[in-house]
């Protein structure tokens, strides 16, 4: 099995007489995670999903009473898909004030619904983290650095899901399986989203658009819709963890660009299913932006699992002057350009140099990505 970085944080954590939220995309490795978790333990669990009717009916008009009729002589109680159970915040809150020997697990693959029902019931009561498909690092811990690196550009075609990694060799019909499907479950479920092959389109514009500031107007004439639809379908697909939004950096420049975002998706494989493109990098027109999006989520990965979350951006002025990726922490500016061959030209904007005297900027490519998804 593939160790996943958050196993050892979470269980340091167990018993502390707090709740456990894990939250991200479906099929990410929630529940496989929790499961070993779980054994490490050795402790008696309940295990509930709440994709099951039945467990939906069970936790609804919760009491502290019926809980603990239910949970017994159980130890751990998991709630696997929690978003998925009306009311499950209460549910929670009930067993961490009332059942104070019993440790609440739960998982969510869509933030939308765990916002409104977890987090105002949960405030002070809940240790919450975020699992992303694998990453490089916990892959190169897994089968070696080396044979990590070698796989690099596989990862960029065919990313980092969990299925698809242990599946070599049906890497198309996995990935298409998960797009087709999973992925979008919540958002089905959800009254707002009536057109889903309106939901496709928009996937396809923005997928096409990689790399690329994100015109929610542009995206609006392209597909047929209105400026608010997009909005609201972006906001969506986000909390349902397929794509993020990076803003821009603005502050000191007359002519940067205010409110622009760039959109990337959490994996390399789902954005190139959605495009039906598999092809290798060296027929490729896009590998620019696959080598952005795969260091863009790597790194989030990195910092996420080591505890560290700067404020990120990316800049750029409406000169086309740019800096791909920026961080800021303490105050201070770290800025990366994004270059998969390492004969491409390196001037970083004197504009940008000029306006942040502080900031440094690196130049990331295939012979030195590892020192920035890697290093502390």
């Amino acid at each position: 099995m593939i160790l996943r970085l958050l196993q050892g944080v979470i269980i340091k954590r167990l018993f502390k007489g707090k709740a456990v939220l894990i939250t991200g995309p479906r099929q990410c490795g929630k529940t496989t995670l929790v499961k070993s978790i779980v054994e490490n333990t050795g402790k008696q669990t309940l295990w509930l999903n709440g994709d099951d009717a039945d467990t939906q009916s069970l936790l609804q008009s919760p009491t502290s009473t019926r809980l603990k009729a239910l949970i017994g002589k159980n130890v751990i109680m998991v709630i696997d898909e929690a978003q998925r159970i009306e009311n499950v915040g209460i549910v929670i809150k009930l067993v961490v004030d009332n059942i104070k020997t019993v440790q609440v697990i739960a998982t969510g693959s869509s933030s939308f619904e765990l916002a409104n029902k977890i987090n105002e019931p949960l405030t002070g009561r809940k240790f919450e983290y975020h699992l992303f498909p694998l990453s490089f690092n916990e892959m190169a811990a897994h089968i070696s650095v080396l044979e990590e690196k070698r796989l690099l550009e596989h990862r960029m075609i065919y990313g980092y899901y969990p299925e698809v990694v242990t599946n070599a060799g049906d890497e198309e019909n996995l990935l298409r399986l998960l797009a087709d499907s999973y992925l979008y479950k919540d958002l089905f479920a959800l009254e707002q989203l009536k057109k889903p092959v309106l939901l496709q389109k928009i996937l396809q514009a923005m997928a096409l658009q990689l790399g690329n500031e994100v015109s929610y107007h542009e995206v609006a004439q392209l597909v047929g819709a209105d400026n608010e639809t997009i909005e609201k379908y972006i906001d969506l697909l986000e909390k349902a963890y397929v794509v993020f939004r990076l803003p821009s950096l603005n502050r000191n420049v007359r002519n940067e660009i205010k409110k622009g975002r760039k959109i990337y998706f959490y994996d390399n494989g789902i954005r190139n299913s959605i495009i039906r493109n598999y092809s290798p990098l060296n027929l490729r027109n896009d590998k620019g932006a696959l080598w952005e999006n795969f260091l863009v989520t790597e790194r989030w990965k990195r910092n996420e699992y080591a505890g560290y979350y700067p404020n990120r951006f990316f800049w750029r002025t409406h000169a086309q002057q740019e800096i791909d990726y920026i961080e800021e922490a303490k105050g201070k500016l770290s800025g990366w350009e994004f270059k998969w061959s390492t004969k491409a030209g390196k001037t970083i904007p004197k504009t940008f140099l000029n306006a942040y005297r502080e900031s440094k900027v690196q130049f990331i490519h295939h012979d030195n990505f590892m020192d920035f998804l890697m290093n502390e």
